[in-house]
Protein backbone atom coordinates (compact mmCIF):
# COMPACT_ATOMS: atom_id res chain seq x y z
CA UNK A 1 0.00 0.00 0.00
CA UNK A 2 1.21 3.36 -1.04
CA UNK A 3 1.72 5.82 1.96
CA UNK A 4 0.51 9.31 2.52
CA UNK A 5 3.68 11.02 1.71
CA UNK A 6 4.17 8.90 -1.65
CA UNK A 7 0.89 9.87 -2.54
CA UNK A 8 1.03 13.59 -2.01
CA UNK A 9 4.27 13.72 -3.70
CA UNK A 10 2.77 11.56 -7.32
CA UNK A 11 -0.30 13.91 -7.09
CA UNK A 12 1.31 17.45 -6.67
CA UNK A 13 4.07 16.16 -9.33
CA UNK A 14 0.85 15.31 -11.60
CA UNK A 15 -0.65 18.49 -10.99
CA UNK A 16 3.33 20.62 -12.07
CA UNK A 17 3.08 22.19 -8.79
CA UNK A 18 5.83 22.94 -6.41
CA UNK A 19 5.94 22.13 -2.95
CA UNK A 20 5.57 26.03 -2.48
CA UNK A 21 2.81 26.45 -4.70
CA UNK A 22 0.90 23.65 -3.24
CA UNK A 23 1.56 25.32 0.41
CA UNK A 24 0.74 28.39 -0.62
CA UNK A 25 -2.75 27.34 -1.87
CA UNK A 26 -3.08 25.39 1.57
CA UNK A 27 -2.04 28.57 4.11
CA UNK A 28 0.63 26.80 5.01
CA UNK A 29 4.54 26.46 4.40
CA UNK A 30 6.46 24.54 1.95
CA UNK A 31 8.69 22.92 5.22
CA UNK A 32 5.22 21.39 6.60
CA UNK A 33 4.55 20.11 2.96
CA UNK A 34 7.62 18.76 2.76
CA UNK A 35 7.40 16.70 6.11
CA UNK A 36 4.30 15.52 4.83
CA UNK A 37 6.14 14.12 1.71
CA UNK A 38 9.05 12.75 3.61
CA UNK A 39 6.46 10.85 6.21
CA UNK A 40 7.63 13.10 9.10
CA UNK A 41 4.43 14.86 9.95
CA UNK A 42 0.79 13.70 9.35
CA UNK A 43 -2.00 16.59 8.36
CA UNK A 44 -4.40 17.48 10.55
CA UNK A 45 -8.14 16.83 9.42
CA UNK A 46 -8.66 20.34 8.13
CA UNK A 47 -5.15 19.88 5.99
CA UNK A 48 -6.11 16.40 4.86
CA UNK A 49 -9.11 18.03 3.36
CA UNK A 50 -7.62 20.83 1.75
CA UNK A 51 -4.97 18.85 0.21
CA UNK A 52 -7.62 16.84 -0.91
CA UNK A 53 -10.02 19.48 -2.70
CA UNK A 54 -6.86 20.75 -4.10
CA UNK A 55 -5.40 17.35 -5.93
CA UNK A 56 -9.24 16.22 -6.47
CA UNK A 57 -9.52 13.19 -4.88
CA UNK A 58 -10.97 11.67 -1.82
CA UNK A 59 -9.53 11.27 1.72
CA UNK A 60 -9.70 8.12 2.23
CA UNK A 61 -7.30 8.04 -1.35
CA UNK A 62 -4.78 9.97 0.32
CA UNK A 63 -4.64 8.14 3.24
CA UNK A 64 -4.83 4.66 1.53
CA UNK A 65 -8.23 3.11 2.57
CA UNK A 66 -9.06 3.28 -1.25
CA UNK A 67 -6.55 2.35 -3.58
CA UNK A 68 -8.22 4.20 -6.41
CA UNK A 69 -8.32 8.16 -7.41
CA UNK A 70 -12.11 9.07 -8.02
CA UNK A 71 -13.56 11.48 -10.53
CA UNK A 72 -14.97 15.04 -8.59
CA UNK A 73 -18.09 15.61 -11.20
CA UNK A 74 -19.55 17.85 -8.70
CA UNK A 75 -19.37 20.77 -10.93
CA UNK A 76 -20.33 18.63 -14.18
CA UNK A 77 -24.66 18.59 -15.67
CA UNK A 78 -26.09 15.14 -15.27
CA UNK A 79 -25.35 14.68 -19.45
CA UNK A 80 -21.85 15.11 -18.74
CA UNK A 81 -21.70 12.44 -15.78
CA UNK A 82 -23.42 10.11 -17.78
CA UNK A 83 -20.63 10.94 -20.74
CA UNK A 84 -17.84 10.48 -18.27
CA UNK A 85 -19.48 7.07 -17.16
CA UNK A 86 -20.23 5.59 -21.06
CA UNK A 87 -16.12 6.57 -21.92
CA UNK A 88 -15.23 4.82 -18.76
CA UNK A 89 -16.98 1.55 -18.99
CA UNK A 90 -16.35 1.69 -22.81
CA UNK A 91 -12.33 1.63 -21.43
CA UNK A 92 -12.80 -0.98 -18.81
CA UNK A 93 -14.29 -3.34 -21.57
CA UNK A 94 -11.29 -2.95 -23.88
CA UNK A 95 -8.74 -3.71 -21.05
Amino acid sequence: MMDLGKRLKDLRKEKGLTQQQVADRIWTSKAVISSYELGNKTPSYDVLIKLAKLFGVSTDYLLGVEPRKVINVENLTDKQITLITQLVKEIEKNR
